[in-house]
């Protein structure tokens, strides 16, 4: 409703309660269905600001004192981490992780998508400092890395069950599919067609049998794995495209298209089973 039209009815509102054509509180009522939201608004921010210059010039030395020796001690933590005992340096990253998802599970309850924010921070500050480590202390090998990345997968997929994040449950699923793609490239070279599926084919079931299981505890665990089963699909012709050093392009055209006509196939004609588990 545009604004010229709002203040037509207000007006008309008021003049309905001066002259007692409706009861006041039927015209407060209606006031304030088609009140000023936007005012109210600015209202409550300028309000919150008010409050926010008020908190801080009514803050104490304590409040201060606690408030810069925090900033402080960050600004040691990330000066001086190179320094730390590995130990030391694990440790202070899972403190720092466990405070990011303590602070992102308060801020779900009142703001979802900044607690979800701040809980991806947590999750990429694992990742991220985790690989930083390896790399500081020359533990290059990719066994390091594939081990630190599944360590995350894991515990991306048990605490996106646990707070029913089910983009983080994903991500997880997909982290350790990255990792099982890494194994197979190591220990593998330049597989045929057909072995390539042999190593793909079977683990896209297992996914799919695993979202029928559990579909009866749980509906969006259920839908994450039936999406990682669609994913886990096509990643034959995937890997082949990344480990053929000559890929070919009319070979994997056809692959897919068979691929993307079998799937169809099997969603239209289980429709009435599959859709119960993720629905």
């Amino acid at each position: 409703m545009n604004e010229e039209r709002r203040q037509i009815i207000v007006r008309e509102i008021e003049h309905w309660r001066r002259g007692k054509l409706l009861p006041d509180q039927y015209c407060d009522f209606l006031l304030n269905l088609y009140m000023d939201h936007d005012r109210e608004t600015k209202r409550e921010s300028t309000h919150s600001i008010a409050k926010a210059v008020m908190a801080v010039q009514h803050a104490s030395g304590k409040h201060w004192l606690l408030t810069f020796g925090f900033f402080t001690f960050i600004s040691f933590v990330v000066l001086y981490f190179n320094v730390f005992h590995p130990l030391l340096q694990i440790g202070v990253t899972a403190v720092g992780v466990a405070c990011l998802l303590w602070l992102g599970t308060r801020l779900r309850r009142r703001h979802e998508a900044a607690g979800l924010a701040v809980t991806g921070a947590g999750m990429l500050l694992m990742l991220g400092a985790g690989l930083y480590i390896l790399q500081q202390h020359e533990l290059t090998e990719w066994g390091w890395k594939a081990a630190m990345l599944g360590f995350c997968a894991l515990f991306w997929v048990i605490y996106g069950i646990a707070a029913r994040i089910q983009l983080l449950h994903l991500c997880g699923w997909l982290a350790g599919i990255m990792v099982y793609a890494w194994l197979l490239a190591k220990f593998t070279s330049s597989p045929d067609w057909y072995e390539s599926q042999l190593y793909w084919m079977p683990l896209s079931i297992l996914f799919g049998w695993s979202s029928w299981f559990v579909h009866r505890w749980s509906k969006p665990s259920a839908m994450v794995l039936f999406a990682a089963c669609a994913i886990v699909w096509f990643m034959p012709e995937l890997y082949e495209m990344l480990v053929w050093n000559e890929p070919v392009m009319l070979q994997l055209q056809l692959q897919l298209l068979i691929k993307i006509a079998a799937g169809g196939g099997l969603l239209f004609f289980m429709r009435k089973n599959w859709m119960v588990w993720v629905a």
